[in-house]
């Protein structure tokens, strides 16, 4: 495989004439739309890539937590930006919700570019768990149609050509060519969940990650800046699309990438086939390339909405949906998280997110009340950068109302409330233990209560306070120092933050599904489900 070089990434792009049909277009250039235009394209097709975001380069990714985090910058800039809508059931109107519905990376390399990096294997489980496990009510749930054994190779390719780092767990699926690269260092989190792993008698293993813990192929090792999560890596070493497959699609002279063009249908021919695909450019002008066969390749959520969005006389259900199921069975990914408190700091912040991981529960066991199963990790989370630690621990109060005990914040000790002359000091150090629900499983989960969401109304840091939902709050860490007091004081539900007091008002969730968080000032874990 070539490796990465500046005269590579400089390769001249070849431009193809809209009214000329390509051999392929692709439609999304993410983590399979990247590689299907490199291998297509080394392979000697014509390849055009439409993608909707932007084509950043290295130089262009940034650690501003407030453009990245707060205004979404490579979400494709927020609800008020991309206007997606949601509504609960088909008769409700929909509308714009306060934070977008679908959330994904818009631009060449799509949410690779953003993604933790964590990389794991579907297991031999995963493809026949239909006749494993038998009907489930309601779904159409059946067995995939491959084999692990049949897709193990292709597995192994996409480790060596992206970089891969890694080591085998006593769980993993067998594997034809050990990691490319050795696992990334051990933080503290990962010691310390391997160390009550095993007093559990658990067994926690390296979490494999695309990212570089040493050179491969032309491209540098991780820096452990800590700005993994959401973020691009501009030192090259998390192993996206944007620079492990791009650049060796462009440098075949048979593949141009065309991004911001924003995909609206897909036309056919007399015969049904596609035949070309029409897309608004930059400029907002309608335009449509001709091609001999389209690739969608554009996310579980645009996929689906693009194929309905293509309807005609010959397809007037949309594009490949004579079963009817295409945007049935979006599966998102889920998760639920604990807090833990520890006497020293553990410094969770360097680093990528996650170094151990638990995967003894990946298996379907119905006593736990779903189907399908996890794995657990040890992570900062949004204690791994500094205005999401404060915008994280923004925390709901308990239905009672006002504050009930005192709070530690997480604030170092040259933090200041704005709104009192005290000094919160910290001596502990939070840790998030994360439960990821594993892609491809069908969650069945119990609902209680009604949720309520808390939103910042009155606050002099607004932008360092978010919404929290809650039903129930379980624990809270107590603090000898005392709650900050506000000259104003709170209304009925308060939201404490290490920055501000702000007075909040209770509002219905607009949320679907089951989610579940933790306060990361009092460490008390909230959950809500609608």
């Amino acid at each position: 495989m070539p490796k990465y070089t500046k005269e590579l990434a400089m390769a001249s792009n070849v431009t193809y004439k809209l009214s000329d049909a390509v051999d392929f277009v692709i439609i999304g250039c993410g983590s399979a739309g990247g590689i299907l235009a490199k291998e297509l394209s080394t392979s000697g097709f014509d390849v055009v890539v439409l993608e909707q975001g932007p084509y950043r380069k290295a130089e262009d990714f940034t650690h501003d937590e407030l453009s990245v985090l707060m205004r979404h910058e490579l979400l494709g800039g927020g609800p008020e930006v991309h206007g997606q809508t949601f509504r609960h059931r088909e008769h409700e109107t929909a509308t714009v919700p306060q934070r977008p519905p679908i959330e994904y990376a818009r631009g060449v390399g799509g949410s690779s570019v953003h993604f933790t990096g964590n990389f794991w294997r579907f297991r031999e489980i995963d493809f026949k768990e239909r006749s494993l496990l038998g009907p489930l009510s309601g779904t159409n749930f059946a067995d995939w149609p491959i084999t692990y054994e049949e897709l193990e190779p292709y597995y192994t390719k996409v480790d060596w050509e992206i970089g891969v780092s890694g080591a085998p767990g006593p769980f993993d699926a067998p594997r034809s060519k050990p990691f490319p690269m050795p696992p990334m260092p051990v933080k503290s989190s990962g010691v310390l969940l391997e160390k009550g792993a095993t007093k559990l008698g658990l067994h926690a293993q390296p979490e494999p990650h695309a990212i570089l813990s040493q050179p491969h192929n032309g491209r540098p090792a991780c820096i452990n800046c800590g700005y993994c999560m959401f973020f691009g890596c501009e030192a090259r070493a998390k192993s996206s699309t944007l620079y492990a497959m791009v650049p060796l699609a462009e440098a075949s002279g048979r593949c141009e990438i065309r991004p911001e063009s924003v995909v609206i249908r897909i036309d056919t021919d007399a015969k049904g086939r596609a035949s070309q695909v029409v897309y608004l450019d930059a400029d907002g002008n309608e335009r449509a390339q001709r091609a001999k066969a389209v690739i969608l390749s554009a996310n579980g959520a645009e996929t689906p909405r693009l194929l309905l969005m293509s309807a005609s006389a010959q397809h007037p259900d949309g594009l490949a949906n004579s079963s009817g199921f295409v945007g049935r069975n979006l599966m998102h990914n889920a998760h639920s998280a604990a807090n833990g408190v520890f006497e020293q700091p553990l410094n969770d912040y360097k680093g990528v997110q996650v170094t151990r991981i638990i995967h003894d529960f990946y298996e379907t066991d119905e006593k736990r009340g779903f189907y399908g199963g996890g794995g657990i990790d040890a992570r900062p989370l949004f204690s791994a950068t500094p205005i999401s630690t404060r915008w994280s621990a923004c925390r709901p109060i308990s239905p009672g109302g006002a504050p009930s005990g005192r709070t530690r914040s997480l604030t170092t000790s040259r933090a200041r409330c704005r709104s009192s002359a005290r000094r919160p000091r910290c001596r502990w150090t939070a840790t998030t233990l994360r439960w990821t629900r594993r892609a491809g499983t069908r969650g069945v989960a119990r609902r209680s209560g009604k949720p309520t969401w808390t939103t910042p109304t009155t606050c002099r840091w607004r932008a360092f306070c978010r919404t929290a939902p809650w039903t129930y709050s379980m624990r809270r860490a107590q603090s000898d120092r005392g709650a900050c007091r506000s000259r104003r004081r709170p209304a009925a539900r308060t939201c404490w933050a290490p920055v501000a007091w702000a007075r909040t008002r209770p509002r219905r969730s607009s949320t679907a599904g089951i989610e579940a968080t933790m306060c990361r000032t009092c460490f008390s874990v909230t959950a809500a489900a609608s």
